[in-house]
């Protein structure tokens, strides 16, 4: 291991910067083996006599000019991760040429080529890697930048802002100079220099001032843009109308490129994008990636508030502009579909993978207190957990003085790097709450268990809840304190009618707020007991128990005004019947259909048309990963065998309706990669799923039927994933035609390396192995990586953790592979074996030897070892 590298960054070390750089000038001779660097640093001394340290890794310094005189080697001392120069005036110019080499920086950090064009990705430490620069957030500068390139090979030439000159070379070349007003980390730098296409529109603000928007992609991919510009438009008037925030430069450019270790990243009017978040066609693009697409589009849009013009002090700060705008992302999608879908779907992510992250050797908090590796923590913690920390405080608050708080938050900071304190003290401000102990929701790791138990007293006519919180240690934290928890209820009568007791517990429910490690709360005046709806729209990301029978359930399910806690209560019961059936399958017995559960399955079926979108999402089972996490060590065949039968149970009693549901989730007229349509859709495909567990070969013509003749993607891959994943004699068949068709599509291929990577099968590993000698497989590519290899190791627990160990070593050997040309990516895979010690002795034993072959690697990353090293440590 690369032992003299590794160093932890500590939250409380942080000290501000020994200098200021007020103003970037930069100019960059691009080529592809060599690309020569200019830098103007405008410096300002804000520590007297401090020496300037700049980071920088993997450059050929040129030369070094202090206020136009060049500086002898002995001015600066030079390492492979920066260089420092003391004894600088207080204010003072430092000119510096580089020379970076884009071909062949496999990262895809700094500055590097994808599919012939020049792209940068800075964030979280890459702008080192393209001059010496305080490579930290709370630096903002001004930039002006300088492109030179190749006319005939480069002729678009971006970068951030506003384009204010260009012109052509006399050598062939042309320029062009851009200049961002608005001051920013380096993190937010980008350019973009290439042969792309374009589509162009334009957005009128609130305030009437007209924005020029743009779309870069390759040529071929031009007609594969309409969406997301559409979304685009969608997010910004969104914005403005919800939380009053307009765009602020003349123009806003999108680019997509095909490799990119993330999905996008919001740099200041250049948003870069990995190419399956923007392109879209109907037979390219599935419904959930016209979603995502939007999602995604949204997402870095918001960022030029929650994230540029106000950022993060230092990473520790990471979940203040990621959380903020996933919070504002989810609402935005909710806004534009299904409010309550999409609250299954984020709590569907919380529940498969933060939830394990948050029990697992990565285990961290909000805010976390230290780190080796900044890359590693881009998480579904910092993400998506921080989301719904900023979402518990909109329930707490009130959306009016949430909205107040942002706005105070905006105008107090803009321009700032800040931390979280600040955005938790502007909610404070407006509403003059204390918010000290929900603060803890950012300073503690680990997901708590809420136990309720109640009681009835029938002579007073007093019902009681009482509510025990309780966090699990997590690594570094091994006692919790009680945290804040806003606890949405509401009570109902045996008849599944809403009980309305005034202010005590309104008909609509009402947030109970737990801030002790026990609470209790009394409700008068009923005559009867009430069956409790707990954690309504999930208000916390908390785990809950209260002692449900199946009735009640069954009850919830069926009546409940909650959207979120119906299916949440049929997937209790699905959940419980499937434990049962694990148990069942140890021991080798049969699972039988559990009839409360069967009679709400068929009265989602009956009840379809409302809401076919919920109804699919209410009729599909946890998947095997979540019932695993129920476990404390997972028996992987029983699991894959329980849920199995379960599906076969539940498709030969309701198996007339689901082909009757199936025929009559046809959309009619043009495709529409919205409303309704998309709900027949996935409900269709959802029924075809079950049918097909069922073996019968009429189904399986029913599936390639509908494979031949489909006019999207998403029947498409709805048929052909069905296919895929059952003994079909037409599985093979599908696969090839779908290859013959798609060969040439790169994200269309990424669909067919997944499928195939996920059959749940033993064998599966032989074909993961074939597949990565095959043409559209490119090792170099992030999104292949994932597609095929990171779709086997995390959603194939059945193959993955084949008994033999086979894809333990797999896993392992393209972890080898790929660290010395991608860390990150590589850092990614070895999160696969986190979860090691739930497993059985054999699998524990295989699993540990994988992760201390890799841990022997002599020059193993600095970010794969973080991952292997936590995981080995655990205990």
């Amino acid at each position: 291991m690369k032992t003299d590298l590794v160093r932890t960054v500590h939250l409380a070390d942080y000290t501000p910067p020994t200098h200021r750089i007020e103003r970037v000038e930069l100019c960059f001779e691009l080529g592809e083996q060599r690309t020569r660097v200019r830098s103007r640093l405008f410096l300002q001394t804000q520590v007297p006599g401090a020496a300037l340290r700049l980071d920088g890794e993997a450059l050929e310094l040129v030369s070094l000019k202090l206020d136009g005189e060049l500086l002898p080697s002995a001015a600066y001392r030079l390492d492979e991760t920066g260089l420092d120069l003391p004894g600088l005036p207080e204010r003072c110019v430092l000119e510096i040429e580089t020379l970076i080499h884009p071909e062949s920086n496999t990262t895809l950090s700094g500055l590097y080529r994808s599919s012939g064009n020049f792209c940068t990705q800075c964030e979280a430490e890459g702008f080192r890697r393209i001059t010496y620069f305080l490579d930290r957030p709370d630096v903002l500068s001004i930039y002006r930048v300088e492109l030179i390139a190749d006319r005939a090979r480069y002729p678009v030439l971006l970068a951030n802002g506003n384009r204010v000159e260009g012109g052509v070379l006399d050598d062939g070349r042309h320029f062009a100079i851009w200049e961002d007003p608005f001051p920013k980390p380096a993190y937010l730098f980008a350019l973009v220099a290439g042969d792309l296409g374009c589509i162009e529109d334009r957005f009128v603000t609130a305030s009437g001032r007209e924005v020029r928007l743009e779309v870069y992609v390759q040529h071929h991919n031009i007609d594969k843009c309409a969406h997301a510009m559409a979304s685009l438009k969608k997010a910004m008037a969104w914005d403005e109308a919800t939380y009053g925030r307009e765009y602020d430069l003349d123009i806003y450019m999108i680019v997509a490129v095909d490799d990119f270790n993330m999905g996008a990243m919001e740099n200041k009017g250049l948003n870069i994008f990995n190419s399956r978040y923007v392109l879209a066609r109907q037979d390219t693009a599935t419904d959930a990636d016209y979603e995502g697409i939007e999602s995604v589009i949204a997402h870095e849009y918001f960022h030029n508030w929650s994230g540029n013009r106000v950022t993060c002090r230092d990473w520790f700060q990471l979940s203040l502009k990621e959380g903020f705008t996933v919070f504002r992302d989810q609402e935005f999608s909710a806004d534009m579909g299904s409010r309550a879908v999409k609250r299954i779907q984020d709590v569907n992510v919380l529940r498969t993978h933060q939830f394990p992250e948050d029990a697992g050797p990565m285990a961290h908090p909000v805010q976390p207190q230290s780190y080796q590796e900044i890359n590693n923590f881009y998480t579904t913690t910092i993400y998506n957990k921080g989301a719904e920390v900023v979402r518990m405080l909109c329930h707490l608050l009130g959306w009016p003085l949430f909205r107040q708080g942002c706005d105070l938050y905006f105008e107090r900071h803009d321009g700032q790097a800040v931390t979280i304190e600040e955005f938790v003290g502007a909610m404070e401000t407006v509403s003059g709450r204390d918010l000290a102990l929900f603060r803890r929701w950012y300073a503690q790791a680990g997901t708590p268990l809420v136990t309720v138990s109640d009681r009835f007293d029938e002579k007073s006519g007093r019902y009681s809840l009482r509510f025990e919180q309780a966090t699990p240690p997590t690594p570094g934290q091994p006692v919790k304190l009680p945290f804040h928890i806003p606890l949405a209820t509401a009570l109902f009568d045996r008849e599944g009618r809403p009980l309305d007791l005034g202010e005590a517990m309104p008909a609509q429910g009402r947030v109970l707020e737990l801030t002790e490690a026990v609470s209790e709360f009394h409700f008068d005046g009923l005559k009867d007991k009430p069956l409790p709806s707990l954690l309504r729209g999930f208000s916390a990301p908390v785990k809950l128990d209260y002692p449900y029978s199946a009735d009640e359930l069954a009850l919830l399910m069926a009546r409940d005004t909650d959207l979120f806690n119906r299916w949440d209560a049929g997937q209790r019961l699905m959940l419980r019947e499937l434990l049962k059936a694990v148990e069942t399958r140890i021991d080798g017995g049969s699972v039988e259909l559990d009839p409360a559960l069967s009679r709400a399955f068929g009265a989602l079926l009956h009840d379809h048309a409302d809401d076919p979108m919920f109804v699919a999402e209410a009729l599909t089972l946890p998947s095997e990963g979540y019932i695993a996490e129920q476990l404390d060590e997972v028996p992987v065949e029983a699991v894959h065998e329980a849920r199995e039968a379960l599906r076969v149970a539940l498709a030969r009693e309701w198996e007339a309706a689901l082909q009757l549901v199936y025929a009559q989730s046809c959309p009619e007229g043009a495709y529409t990669p919205s409303g309704r349509d998309v709900g027949l859709r996935r409900l269709r495909g959802v029924c075809l799923g079950y049918l097909l567990a069922l073996d019968n070969p009429a189904y399986a013509a029913l599936a390639y039927e509908q494979f031949q003749a489909a006019d999207n993607m998403t029947d498409s891959m709805t048929a052909l994933g069905a296919l895929a994943h059952s003994d079909a004699p037409q599985r093979e068949e599908a696969l090839a035609v779908f290859e013959a068709r798609w060969r040439g599509e790169a994200l269309v291929m990424d669909k067919w390396f997944t499928l195939q990577a996920t059959r749940p099968c033993v064998d599966t590993l032989e074909r993961v192995r074939e597949l990565t000698t095959h043409p559209a497989f490119d090792r170099r590519n992030p999104n292949k990586v994932r597609a095929l290899i990171g779709a086997f190791a995390r959603a194939n627990p059945l193959a993955f953790h084949r008994v033999d160990g086979a894809g333990y070593t797999l896993l392992r050997d393209e972890i080898f592979d790929l660290d010395g040309a991608n860390p990150q990516i590589a850092a990614r895979l070895a999160g696969a074996f986190n979860r090691w010690r739930h497993y059985d002795a054999g699998r524990r034993g295989l699993m540990r030897e994988a992760l201390e072959s890799l841990q022997a690697k002599p020059d193993l990353s600095r970010d794969v070892q973080e991952i292997v090293g936590r995981a080995l440590a655990q205990d």
